[in-house]
């Protein structure tokens, strides 16, 4: 996906909170909005928004002098998570359909997002799970279905910490192939790397590795190669997350992609309303929306 013009106050809005999180510091707030307008100005559009965004977290960590300004923040998600996790794991055991279920509460988790929520708070984790039960879904659940019984190797790109224990649900529901799940290479945003991935569990379930960068999505070319062969090799990816939407949805690989349409620019290009959960292939036409409360 390329960046388009819609893109640019939407991350210079992020690009502000994300400051006001990590720094009390006027100075470094109005520092940090000048160089986004700065680099806005001089950027390749046909680039990724994750590019921009990349650039700027980068540029955070180094006026706070900090490697990871999220980290008490994705500790929290992290603790919310897995505190949550039970009851919906219950969810999904009583369900119908397991796999609709484990599929719908990871995207759920996809509200643990610093990026577009700065301020999340427990509550409003809380309530948006639960609520995400009964919300709107637009999904291929069969052609993913088809996917899984026929893949031989998963690669799961994940996404935020918090988010990525709701993961676990669905990894449990993926007919025990072998799944290797990628984090960031490192700290960018509240995105998950290898230690949420293992405060959460996800070591006992799969092999857990990172993709060799800080974009908050998965830029190929800026990735490791061992990735890229991973990538390459993989039978079914899955890529959860807005970020791994924006930079991977012109590929032409075994991706599916589950995430929440939280902007208008993305709600534009597939089709779909704020706020509808997706289950998409790379290349399809997204179906037709799933009535809310249907499971």
């Amino acid at each position: 996906m390329r960046t388009l013009v819609d893109c640019i106050p939407c991350i210079l809005r992020q690009s502000l909170a994300g400051a006001r999180l990590v720094s009390e510091d006027p100075a470094v707030h109005e520092r940090l909005v000048r160089d986004v307008m700065r680099w806005a100005a001089e950027m390749d559009l046909n680039q990724p928004p994750v590019a921009l965004v990349q650039r700027i977290q980068r540029r955070l960590r180094g006026m706070t002098d900090t490697r990871d300004p999220y980290r008490t923040a994705k500790e929290r998600l992290n603790t919310i998570a897995l505190e949550l996790l039970p009851s919906f794991r219950a969810d999904v055991r009583d369900s119908a359909d397991p796999l609709l279920m484990a599929s719908r509460l990871a995207i759920a988790g996809n509200v643990m997002d610093m990026g577009a929520y700065a301020d999340l708070k427990e509550e409003a984790v809380r309530d948006v799970m639960r609520q995400a039960l009964a919300a709107p879904f637009s999904g291929e659940l069969e052609k993913f279905r088809r996917a899984i019984a026929e893949a031989q190797s998963i690669l799961y790109l994940a996404d935020n910490a918090g988010e990525i224990a709701f993961d676990r649900l669905l990894i449990e529901q993926l007919d025990s192939k072998p799944v290797t799940i990628v984090v960031r290479g490192s700290a960018v945003l509240n995105d998950a790397t290898r230690s949420d991935a293992l405060v959460v569990g996800l070591d006992e379930l799969a092999e857990i590795i990172d993709n060799g960068s800080d974009a908050p999505g998965t830029v190929l070319d800026k990735c490791s190669p061992e990735f890229r062969r991973r990538f390459a090799e993989a039978d079914l990816i899955i890529a959860k997350g807005g970020g791994n939407f924006e930079s991977l949805n012109n590929d032409p690989g075994p991706i599916f992609f589950l995430f929440k349409v939280k902007c208008e620019p993305i709600a534009k290009l597939i089709g779909q309303p704020n706020g509808m959960q997706v289950l998409m292939r790379t290349t399809s036409v997204p179906a037709a929306p799933v009535a809310a409360g249907a499971r």
